[in-house]
């Protein structure tokens, strides 16, 4: 399902167009700008560590399709993305900067399931499991997530957390808070 939400602007990223040539040979020359937006449901490669260390919004639809959808994150420091639960789909997270604790249980209130993450660690959430992730580093967490099936409108980005909310209360109480 492709939606027409309006396209926020974005700041320009660099990444890498040939990832193993320039790997090779170090040719700074290989890099070019890129708009970070929603390139779904195209075919679509991107090197996916560089781009998720240069997404500066708290969060970036980068590839929204039909059963799938990527996102990228930015946790300050002492942030997190907040206590949340996904009855219907599975979600995918891999960091690539900073360090933080995942937190996972059955009930918001009994979050029984604790492990510390670092750059590099993935790690699964199933569908129905209350999560939250908490940046306990000393720099922002940049991290990309894989949600399947997709859980936010084509085009999404929040560049706080605030704007995050606030988006999310208005998709489900549209006419305001009761």
């Amino acid at each position: 399902m492709h939606h027409n939400y309006p396209m926020p602007s974005n700041d320009n990223i660099k990444i890498p167009v040939n990832y193993y040539h320039n790997a090779l040979s170090n040719n700074s020359d290989l890099w070019r700008a890129i708009n970070l937006r929603d390139y779904g449901p195209n075919p679509f490669v991107i090197n996916i560590e560089e781009t998720s260390k240069k997404n500066n919004n708290f969060r970036t639809a980068l590839w929204t399709g039909k059963h799938l959808q990527i996102t990228l994150m930015s946790i300050p420091v002492n942030g997190e993305i907040g206590l949340e639960m996904h009855p219907d789909l599975d979600q995918f997270i891999r960091l690539e900067d900073g360090e933080g604790q995942v937190k996972m249980g059955d009930r918001q209130d009994n979050l029984n399931y604790v492990e510390q993450v670092k750059d590099d660690f993935a790690f699964i959430i199933p569908a129905g499991k209350w999560h939250n992730l908490i940046n306990t580093g000393n720099k922002p967490i940049k991290l990309y997530s894989i949600y399947a099936p997709p859980a936010h409108p084509y085009g999404t980005v929040h560049r706080t957390k605030a704007e995050a909310e606030a988006a999310e209360m208005n998709r489900y109480y549209p006419y305001g808070y009761y």
